[in-house]
């Protein structure tokens, strides 16, 4: 079987190697990949919007199933592309259809969801410019810390929790009427804060069957003790050391298995991941997002858990058999780091040679913004790189991931030294 995965991130880096592993897996393609993905597959220099141009890929290369890493092709639609043209409509498309991506797409969208189908989450209401007065009083009711959220896709940075009320205004100012985040922030959804600790569930659904995948905590901001600006995730950990069966049973009932017939009764075609953000609360689960795909960096700490031979599995999501899988997780803790470009999340330099990558033991590197030129592997976007290893415990594990980072080197490389702190 050829296999086509879209995206360039560590995620889809993970799916590449964990894909790679399959006798049933003939060739690989990345769109457009990486200098990780080229090791084990190839590369093909192709925006992951570019429906057309993936067409073309597909049919030249005899392709039979396309993997979606990023959320982006799945909100404007790639599944029902495929659907709809003849020459496409039977390839294995990971990811649900645009209807259904509005999960992602839209807060309000995922809001009124949750809202419906009675499963937990936040007190919230959604403003415009139009009805910025009417933010301004809904702030008032409630008390800090307060939760603004861009309604749009905004790359896991439109979300902003702050302590003081004017404060809190004023960003709601800047992200209706100034565009701080450009189209995504021209609905701004305002949540009440929900105090706990956070983790994500990762669910598998063919749109009748689901499976759950392992749990993982991620760690969004960029300073150490969760201080500072968001990132798309400086590291993570799985399985979540809090996290019993008691408590997973509660996320199932309370709150997997009303998503999964919400999507049902709302008719809203989903075959693919279901990522939900979750806040511990005392002993409670409560829905904090949505997404339509893997984590990441979640997808580097919960795929190398899985025994399983990747291809069946999605083989089976499209045929609708996942019934049929038994998953398969090593008892093993994993651990990601993450490795970023000085200054990320804001502005960072690109084009710096990482040096090191071969002294690499006991650890996989999962290649992020990373490319390769003239041979050499250099620094090409804000998170660079993915550390994962394994342990019989999580601080085993982070221990390893960190005593690899040690041999490695790219100019003003940062990471956070407190993954796991909190657990």
């Amino acid at each position: 079987m050829n296999i086509l995965i879209l995206g360039s991130g560590g995620r889809e880096h993970t799916f590449a190697w964990k894909l790679s592993q399959s006798d049933k897996c003939q060739n690989l393609f990345v769109a457009p990949g990486n200098s990780g993905t080229t090791q084990i597959a190839t590369n093909i220099p192709i925006d992951v919007n570019d429906f057309e141009g993936i067409k073309e890929i597909v049919l030249k290369n005899d392709i039979t199933m396309v993997v979606v890493g990023p959320e982006d092709p799945l909100v404007n639609g790639i599944h029902d592309f495929f659907l709809n043209d003849e020459a496409l409509k039977l390839v294995n498309v990971i990811g649900p259809q645009k209807a259904a991506a509005q999960l992602e797409g839209s807060k309000e969208f995922a809001k009124e969801f949750l809202y419906r189908h009675n499963i937990p989450t936040a007190a919230y209401e959604s403003f415009t410019k139009e009805t910025l007065d009417k933010g301004y009083t809904f702030l008032e009711t409630l008390k800090p810390p307060y939760v603004l959220k861009a309604d749009g896709l905004a790359a896991g940075k439109g979300v902003l929790i702050i302590e003081d009320i004017n404060e809190a205004k004023n960003e709601l100012k800047k992200m209706l009427v100034d565009s701080k985040f450009g189209q995504a922030s021209t609905k701004v959804v305002i949540e009440e804060f929900l105090s706990g600790i956070e983790l994500s569930c990762f669910v598998l659904t063919d749109e009748d069957n689901y499976k759950i995948l392992p749990t993982a905590k991620d760690y969004k901001r960029i300073g150490e003790g969760d201080t500072g600006l968001n990132t798309g995730g400086m590291g993570a950990v799985s399985p979540v050391p809090f996290v019993d069966d008691e408590f997973m049973q509660k996320v199932e009932n309370r709150v997997v298995k009303p998503t999964i017939e919400g999507l049902k009764k709302d008719n809203l075609p989903y075959k693919g991941f279901v990522f939900i953000g979750l806040i511990k609360v005392g002993d409670d689960p409560f829905v904090i997002e949505y997404n339509v795909r893997m984590g990441d960096p979640e997808t580097e700490v919960v795929f190398p858990r899985i025994q399983n031979d990747l291809v069946e599995i999605f083989q089976a999501m499209g045929d609708g058999r996942l019934k049929d899988i038994e998953l398969k997780v090593t008892p093993k803790a994993a651990t990601t780091i993450m490795l970023v470009s000085g200054g990320y999340p804001e502005a960072y330099d690109k084009g710096m040679e990482i040096n090191g990558l071969d002294k690499i033991e006991e650890s996989i590197p999962f290649h992020a913004g990373a490319q390769l030129k003239e041979g050499k592997v250099i620094t090409s976007g804000g998170r660079v790189m993915a550390i994962t290893s394994y342990g019989e415990t999580y601080k085993e594990a982070i221990k390893k991931s960190y005593q690899n980072i040690e041999k490695l080197h790219f100019d003003k490389m940062y990471y956070r030294k407190d993954i796991g702190f909190d657990l």
